[in-house]
């Protein structure tokens, strides 16, 4: 299935039972309200999906369990975050074997690599697999940042398509434009700057609290599209305190407990994390309520 860069694409959290398994009913559960409320496409195995606890077998169960709930109507899409090239090519030939549509890519993990590394890293994978691919930029948390320099140099591969544009710095959508036009497709990948990302030119929305809020996600992205900004803004601006929850260390178990909250999730998570606990678990849930209780009334976003 193609990959049409635009629009929002979650990036799924990881579903568990109590007893540290996969729960695929809940996972299910969540995925069939994504895609009720309109999403474009879904993202496995980010940082909000626990991938770096994953076993590799849970990698494949959760990509063709994904591929069979969407049926085809968006493109599933698998994040590769490796420690090696030879690693990365494995992955990115097990995610297109388990029906995977497109990969997200970190740079390498662990290892700070330098920028000609990188650049090689992302031609590898790219050169060995036909899928496309979405350069994660992330160096705030992944401490590696991919350049406009670098892009330049993976221009070349015509497979690299798109880049989540986590960065933090909003005047990179334009100076990417700037610089390539249309060559890549630039996803907002910090939720806090999503609507502002999206107003300077940005394709779409890697989104993190849409997990439990598919539906204002979505409505946000196609009223902005749609040239309905005050209505956009006025969803995002009661949507801002959920969203600042997603630029924390304890994302996954902010997001999971607004999923409680919503329905459509468990607060199962897997150790070393542990579920919220004290002053600061009364906090976010206390987030979570106010935004409950003050959750606005949707415009018929979908046929706009």
């Amino acid at each position: 299935m193609k990959v049409n860069w635009e629009g929002i694409f979650p990036a799924v959290t990881t579903k568990f039972t109590a007893d540290d398994e996969l729960d695929l009913q809940m996972f299910e559960t969540n995925i069939k309200a994504q895609l009720e409320a309109g999403v474009d496409g879904i993202i496995l195995g980010g940082t909000l999906g626990e991938a770096s606890s994953l076993m590799d077998d849970e990698k494949d169960t959760l990509v063709k369990k994904t591929v069979e709930i969407v049926d085809g109507k968006v493109p599933v899409v698998m994040n590769i975050a490796e420690q090696t090239t030879k690693g990365a090519i494995l992955a990115a030939e097990k995610a297109k074997a388990n029906g995977a549509s497109g990969l997200m890519m970190l740079p390498p993990m662990r290892y700070k690599a330098d920028d000609r590394e990188t650049v090689e890293y992302y031609k590898a994978v790219a050169n060995s697999t036909d899928l496309p691919i979405m350069v994660y930029n992330n160096p705030v948390d992944y401490k590696i940042e991919v350049t406009l320099d670098m892009f330049a140099e993976l221009a070349g591969c015509e497979n690299i398509q798109a880049v989540k544009e986590s960065t933090r710095d909003i005047s990179n959508v334009t100076r990417m434009r700037n610089r390539f036009g249309d060559r890549f497709s630039i996803l907002s990948g910090v939720d806090t700057l999503a609507l502002e990302s999206l107003v300077m030119g940005a394709d779409g929305w890697v989104a993190g609290l849409v997990c439990a809020f598919p539906k204002e996600t979505v409505a946000i992205y196609r009223l902005q599209k749609a040239g309905r900004i005050e209505e956009a803004r006025e969803i995002y601006r009661w949507f801002l305190p959920l969203l600042e929850l997603d630029i924390n260390a304890h994302l996954v178990q902010n997001i999971k407990l607004a999923e409680v909250a919503t329905g459509i999730g468990t607060e199962n998570v897997r150790a070393p994390r542990l579920p919220l606990v004290g002053e600061e678990r009364a906090h976010v849930l206390g987030l979570i309520e106010e935004g409950l209780k003050t959750r606005p009334t949707l415009p018929d976003y979908l046929n706009l």
